[in-house]
């Protein structure tokens, strides 16, 4: 049996990708050394960060990687940390050699859908099904980013089972992936138990930072879970993403409907888009097929009419979602309903999430390649 080489050894550790970073451990220069002595393999690992959560994934890929090619016997990671110069570089690849942070989802040309799911009132389950369509759509091959923009109330990292803290490369954060869906939230860096007690320039920069000091990589869909009403956060996500689509969430009950309406109607105000509306808690199907609407019926509809009514252009009624268990329990577990079960409100949201990925985006705030003579 041949003995292993160096160069074979680097030809594997390219398929290794780093889990929040997803790109190759060596296009990210994070390969700091490979030795070979007859079976036996030391590779040297340099992470962005001491502290770095997934120290114990990356070793598993690394030997793994190694333990591929022919002859090798043994292998041991040394891990290390990267220099300061080294952290340097880093940013100003994964920023495209821009020095300074900026929101790259406002940029002309930037090709992510990007959907902020409002509601009017809490408890109608916003979180619920923001959660559920970004598993949906990532289950679709997407690649996806969540934000977890309800300040006072997120919940998103529990639905999506969330299970490390995000890693800091100095000024640039990498978000938490869970499920093939990146993520973060202000309730990844809160104290348990301790509530959020901010005014609006703190929410305003809290929101301008989760876009703009987070390396979110390539996104096709940006899915934003804002606060119930039309506060600070709603009035932000308009400045800072003018070209962000509005995704309404409101129960069948009218006291609901009136008010998702009006979290709709900020839309005129602010030059965005309503896309559509999700009617969530619908009815309770009983075991003889009977449904029994607990908060009434009509509510989405009536919201999804009277919005195109106000605001001149047609707001479609995208999907009507019943209540199960199991949806809620997925939630409460970190393992959205969407990824196993197989129902009809499982099925609304499949549908609703694969209507949302398949709209092409529009011409605003995208160049059109074109110079006055």
């Amino acid at each position: 049996m041949s003995a292993p080489t160096v160069e074979a050894i680097r030809t594997e550790l390219e398929k290794v990708l780093d889990p929040e970073i997803r790109r190759p451990i060596t296009e990210l220069g994070m390969v700091r050394s490979v030795e070979v002595d007859g079976g036996d393999v030391v590779v040297g690992i340099d992470l962005t960060t001491a502290g770095c959560p997934l120290r114990s994934t990356i070793t598993k890929d690394v030997t793994a990687a190694a333990q591929r090619v022919q002859g090798v016997a043994d292998v041991r990671v040394d891990m290390g940390v990267m220099s300061e110069e080294q952290r340097k570089s880093l940013r100003s690849q994964l920023r495209g050699g821009v020095a300074e942070p900026t929101i790259p989802f406002s940029e002309p040309g930037n090709l992510t859908r990007v959907y902020a799911v409002t509601s009017g009132k809490g408890g109608v389950g916003k979180s619920s099904v923001t959660a559920n369509l970004a598993a949906a759509m990532a289950a679709e091959g997407l690649k996806v980013g969540v934000v977890d923009a309800d300040i006072y109330g997120f919940s998103i990292p529990r639905m999506l089972g969330v299970e490390h803290s995000p890693t800091k490369v100095d000024d640039m954060i990498l978000p938490p992936v869970a499920g093939d869906v990146k993520v973060i939230s202000i309730g990844m860096f809160a104290p348990p138990g301790r509530p959020i007690v901010w005014r609006g320039p703190m929410l305003h920069r809290a929101l301008q930072q989760f876009l703009a000091d987070v390396f979110w990589g390539d996104l096709d869909v940006l899915l934003l879970d804002l606060p119930p009403g039309t506060g600070d956060i709603a009035i932000s996500v308009g400045q800072l993403l003018p070209n962000a689509e509005l995704l309404v969430v409101t129960t069948p009950q009218s006291a609901a409907a009136e008010v998702a309406e009006r979290a709709g109607s900020l839309a005129g105000q602010t030059n965005q888009h309503v896309v559509g509306v999700i009617e969530n808690m619908s009815w309770l199907e009983q075991p003889d097929g009977q449904r029994v609407e607990l908060f009434g019926s009509g509510g989405g509809q009536q919201v999804a009419d009277n919005l195109s009514a106000g605001l001149g252009y047609d707001v479609p009624l995208l999907g009507q979602v019943p209540l199960e268990i199991k949806l809620r329990e997925g939630g409460d577990s970190g393992r959205p309903f969407v990824q196993d079960d197989d129902s009809p409100a499982a099925d609304v949201l499949r549908t609703v999430a694969k209507r949302l990925s398949q709209r092409a985006r529009g011409l605003a705030g995208r160049s059109l390649g074109i110079s006055p003579l």
